[in-house]
């Protein structure tokens, strides 16, 4: 299994020989720094823990200056699961783009932009009440929300609250170009999250 962290950058697209254009991502993957590996026989399972990204000297605590081990300071630690830990990189080790080649099938993961406290309209597609036929002031209201039995709201019953900012995970996607001058992966189509969001990028 083939895995990296990144840094969404935006979106933009290539062409290719025959003149087609393709839409795709920029990420900016890795390099990751391997901080530890977990065994069966120690830890329970078999994985392997990385740091990604930088942050200030001042900001890391006594306890994650002694886990990095003078490795860098990383504003990131991911743990992935590996079965056989023989054939994977020491900690310390270095992963970067490529470990990808181009035409290789991903899944990506990311949180979406958080969207704050919305009504049903934008939460969930309600069509809102009429606009004429003595409608007033209730143009987006999500109409009732229960009935005489039983007393109390249904559970999972679709109202106004928080949306966005989930945990989404886009299958069948495809490595287009990849710079590892620059640490740079084009991925075919839309990715979820804000620019500069952190994403996790793992082979299918």
């Amino acid at each position: 299994m083939k895995f990296l962290l990144g840094k969404k950058i935006g979106m933009s697209q290539v062409f290719d020989s025959a003149g087609n254009v393709t839409p795709v991502t920029l990420v900016e993957a890795g390099p990751l720094t391997v901080l530890q590996r977990k065994t069966k026989e120690k830890d329970g399972y078999e994985s392997l823990q990385f740091g990604f990204g930088t942050r200030k000297a001042k900001n890391i605590k006594k306890p994650q200056k002694g886990h990095f081990k003078e490795m860098g300071s990383f504003s990131v630690v991911r743990e992935f699961r590996i079965e056989g830990l023989d054939a994977v990189p020491e900690v310390g080790a270095k992963v970067d783009v490529s470990v990808f080649k181009e035409g290789d099938a991903v899944k990506v993961a990311g949180i979406t932009k958080a969207k704050g406290f919305q009504g049903v309209v934008k939460r969930h597609g309600f069509h809102g009440a009429s606009a004429t036929h003595g409608t007033k002031h209730a143009h987006r209201e999500p109409g009732s929300i229960g009935a005489t039995w039983p007393q109390r709201v249904i559970k999972g019953r679709r109202m106004a609250g928080r949306m966005g900012a989930d945990r989404v995970t886009i299958e069948g996607l495809r490595v287009v170009k990849i710079d590892q001058t620059h640490n740079l992966l084009a991925i075919n189509g839309a990715i979820p999250g804000r620019n500069g969001g952190l994403l996790e990028i793992i082979s299918e």
